[in-house]
């Protein structure tokens, strides 16, 4: 049986968890037809006798040893982030609300509020004929998979104008321990949901997608990079319905694939998404997308997915949408796209391409709402024990080229070459002099996103190579065939203006300590500590390991 348990927050700055019946858990089987709250508040669990305590922001949980249930300190990244996102989504909603409530009921605004989240209140008697006003309700928030209860408890502490939080597991005893962590926090006991699955979250998307409120927001994380990186394409086209391509973007990719799937779900039920915030952080992706409902919208949803064609030898590649607009039709209906835009053969090296996809091609990030959360964030730095992380995600984040999935890395290029690098100054400045956009990319330091074609990108190089010639390569390696050809663009390596400027703050920062990553999931035995100072010799054909201060030499 499936246990969900709910808790709220209220504004009060404590309250007593003996005294207020509000407190209490409810308890229900996720197989009911309709869900009923428990006729009394069960009693307080058991806390004598409880192992040490781990405290992360306001929240305070007791930590499990056996690793019965599932903690994993790496996350604090993934929980500081999705507390700004929440933070700033609150504020955009009264943003919203109070321009709806300014323009009228019948302003051509977008479909982003919810009915149902708006209670009418008449502000006066009726003698006064008062205008009716609306009251926006505060947001729902359901942690559908809480193992521990820190991130829903993390909300309910930190995240003011939050209204029920829903925390829900089908494990027995994160459950039992979700109960010790709500009472030891002493939280008064769906808008939003956060889905922070162990693995793929692609099992659950379905049910998100229908939950979510129109307008609201879905957190989505997903661990299996090994899968969504191109490691096994076979799982991952029947997890996501998409192949990836094994490239130096392989990261971004998989952030993509993942809105592409999200898209697919929800537009079989009239709904689409938009993207807030997409990131790669450690070891996992994590999405922030609104949702809403428009069954007209939904018919452009081909012109945000597209497939990816990348060439074996030089790792050019070229994306096309799978639809088009057909001009001369005002419905702006989409069709199905023409044939393939490139040809059998790459221009630049003459070798094949292979196909992947189909990916999300549309903006990723809301750089406008990017830069107002880093803003929020640092106003608050004290209250994110992440804050650094955090900090440089999203100002590079905040920095990104929108219109241009995917990029190049400069080591790469010049790999494929065999020559020396260019700085990244100069060759910002270089796409800068022949007009065109460029940026780095929150996934990679040596990442360069533009909207150049790969042509210009290839003829720039060319450019480089006559000033650091190089020597020629045996056989069919790509390199000849791409300097065999005289580039059409002239490049200029001056510096260009507007081009890379010192940077006040770091985009990238270390991890705070060695051997950050995912943990054992939960029900496995934890594994011993690194030996770093464990040596091995072999006795009598047997591996033995020492402590090499004991260990004769």
């Amino acid at each position: 049986m499936t246990l969900a348990f709910g808790f709220s927050r209220f504004l009060n700055p404590r309250v007593n968890p003996s005294t207020n019946p509000i407190l209490g858990l409810w308890l229900f089987s996720c197989s009911c037809s309709c869900s009923s709250s428990a006729s009394s508040a069960p009693e307080p669990p058991e806390l004598a006798g409880g192992p040490g305590t781990i405290r992360e922001g306001r929240a305070e949980i007791f930590a499990d040893k056996s690793n019965s249930v599932f903690y994993n300190k790496a996350q604090v990244n993934n929980r500081d982030l999705s507390i700004a996102v929440l933070r700033s989504f609150l504020l955009k909603r009264q943003e919203e609300h109070d321009i709806r409530l300014v323009k009228g009921r019948h302003a051509e605004t977008p479909p982003e509020q919810h009915a149902n989240d708006l209670d009418p209140v008449v502000t006066g008697s009726e003698d006064t004929a008062p205008r009716e006003e609306s009251k926006i309700k505060a947001p729902k928030v359901l942690e559908a998979l809480a193992a521990s209860g820190l991130r829903a408890i993390r909300y309910a502490l930190e995240v003011d104008g939050i209204g029920e939080v829903v925390a829900v597991d089908n494990n027995e005893e994160a459950i039992e321990a979700c109960k010790k962590n709500i009472y030891h926090n002493a939280i008064p006991a769906s808008s939003k949901v956060d889905l922070d699955p162990y693995g793929s979250p692609a099992a659950f998307l379905d049910s998100a997608v229908q939950c979510v409120a129109d307008g609201g927001i879905l957190m989505c994380s997903a661990t299996d990079m090994a899968v969504l990186a191109g490691g096994n394409p076979e799982v991952c086209f029947s997890k996501y319905g998409s192949y990836p391509v094994r490239g130096k973007y392989c990261h971004e990719m998989a952030l993509r694939i993942l809105l592409a799937c999200i898209e697919s779900h929800a537009i079989r039920h009239k709904r689409y998404i938009v993207p807030v915030i997409s990131v790669h952080m450690d070891f996992y992706i994590r999405v922030f997308v609104r949702i809403f409902t428009s069954a007209s919208t939904v018919k452009t949803s081909p012109l945000k997915i597209s497939h990816v064609y990348q060439c074996v030898g030089c790792n050019s590649f070229h994306l096309q949408n799978v639809g088009r607009i057909n001009s001369k039709d005002k419905r702006n209906v989409a069709l199905p796209n023409f044939c393939p835009t490139v040809p059998q053969e790459c221009c630049e090296c003459g070798h094949k391409f292979v196909m992947g996809g189909p990916i999300w091609s549309d903006p990723i990030h809301d750089k406008e709402w990017a830069t107002s959360i880093l803003s929020n964030v640092q106003a608050m730095s004290g209250a994110y024990p992440a804050y650094a992380k955090i900090s440089a995600v999203l100002t590079s984040v905040s920095q990104e080229l929108v219109n241009a999935p995917l990029f190049v890395s400069l080591h790469s290029l010049c790999a494929t070459l065999k020559c020396t690098n260019p700085t990244m100054a100069m060759f910002h400045s270089a796409l800068r002099n022949a007009g065109y956009q460029i940026s780095g990319s929150h996934v990679d330091p040596l990442a360069l996103k533009t909207d150049a074609p790969m042509s210009v990108i290839w003829d720039i190089m060319r450019c480089w190579v006559k000033l650091h010639p190089v020597k020629s390569r045996p056989g069919a390696d790509p390199s000849n065939r791409i300097l065999s050809q005289e580039p059409k663009l002239q490049a200029s390596f001056s510096q260009a203006t507007g081009g890379l400027v010192a940077r006040k703050s770091p985009r990238f920062v270390p991890n705070p300590e060695k051997y950050w990553g995912p943990k054992a999931k939960a029900g496995r035995p934890l594994k011993t500590p690194h030996m770093d100072n464990c040596e091995f010799r072999f006795t009598a054909n047997t591996l033995e390991a020492g402590d090499r201060t004991s260990i004769s030499k």
